[in-house]
């Protein structure tokens, strides 16, 4: 007997109720969404764990599961785990041509794991960013930086976390390291060459989102030595005080710090268009202003948050059960 399509061995968590449960989350981090775990728990909302590791699907197959939520990360392959990053795609893509309601879906992943289609969809909307260039050959760096303002990094097109961005303060220093092939262009081989923006008052801030809505804001303040700034991992809470847990369940980093900010209501608007032009109903948005010129530059869009650590602390509230709210109001309306 074949397994179903959309469960693989791991089964389901939280309390049992009569039936098969209304929703699943599809994830790789094996700790990162614990909190979220554990109020769908408390609430008695049975749900199905689908970890993206041992996760197969067979097409033809009945698919039972109303909503999934995709919580996958694009930094996986910082994990060993790369594969699972482009399968994600194959499985969305699956789910919502069986009519599955897939939170954060195919388009929301496709801005996810591609910094060059977030600045498109950016320069589509008129928003300001970053001069960049996308590259898929270490040596075209040098030529690609012409005209670009030093410094300028290095990203993979498929990051997370600052994952394997390097920056560059000389056209020399690119050269030296697009000669030796010593920067990653990542998983799928493309990278971008792009400005570094100095960010005005050490910080660049991060705006969350909810169901498409505003949820809260935070401003990171910057070391200097790491481009690290997931801001589950934060170490420190403004005016400095540590936070002993500051990614859910990770050791906590050191030299960064994190206040809870309102933006204006115009990056608010902002914000909230960029991620309903990319379909993204829970995740976030940064930006920074340039210290230079004073110039607010958007640059990273995200389909996943872990939400900040010491929520309470920070933004003066817990986020979890207001995205759990969102959950089972989705799980309503998909069973209706």
């Amino acid at each position: 007997m074949p397994v179903p399509a959309q469960l693989p061995e791991t089964k389901a968590s939280g309390k049992e109720q009569s039936g098969e449960p209304a929703l699943a989350i599809y994830y790789e981090h094996p700790r990162w969404f614990q909190p979220l775990f554990d109020e769908l728990a408390r609430r008695n909302v049975p749900f199905h764990k689908l970890h993206a590791d041992t996760h197969f699907f067979e097409p033809g197959e009945p698919v039972r599961i109303p909503v999934l939520f995709n919580r996958m990360s694009p930094s996986a392959y910082r994990r060993g785990s790369g594969s699972d990053i482009l399968y994600t795609l194959n499985y969305l893509e699956h789910l919502e041509s069986n009519g599955v309601r897939v939170i954060n879906g195919t388009r929301a992943y496709r801005y996810e794991i591609s910094k060059a289609a977030q600045l498109t969809l950016l320069a589509q909307l008129n928003l300001p960013f970053p001069r960049a260039r996308v590259i898929h050959r270490h040596e075209d760096a040098p030529v690609a930086a012409l005209g670009l303002r030093f410094p300028v990094v290095i990203k993979p097109n498929i990051g997370g976390s600052g994952a394997g961005i390097i920056r560059f303060d000389s056209p020399e220093a690119l050269e030296d390291a697009a000669r030796s092939g010593s920067f990653e262009l990542g998983l799928d081989g493309i990278g971008l060459v792009q400005e570094f923006i100095p960010a005005r008052g050490g910080h660049i801030t991060r705006v969350e989102v909810l169901d498409g809505k505003f949820l809260y804001a935070i401003k990171v303040y910057l070391s200097g030595q790491t481009f690290d700034l997931c801001p589950a991992d934060l170490c420190r809470t403004t005016p400095a005080v540590a936070v002993e847990n500051a990614c859910p369940v990770e050791a906590p980093k050191t030299g960064l710090t994190v206040e809870g900010y309102t933006p204006p209501l115009a990056v608010i608007e902002a914000v909230e268009r960029i991620t309903r032009e990319a379909g993204i109903e829970v995740g976030g948005v940064e930006y920074t202003i340039d210290d230079r010129d004073g110039r607010l530059y958007y640059y990273d869009i995200n389909a996943l948050s872990n939400f900040v650590a010491e929520a309470q602390q920070v933004v003066g509230f817990d986020p979890f059960p207001r995205l759990a709210d969102f959950l089972e109001q989705e799980i309503d309306r998909a069973e209706r």
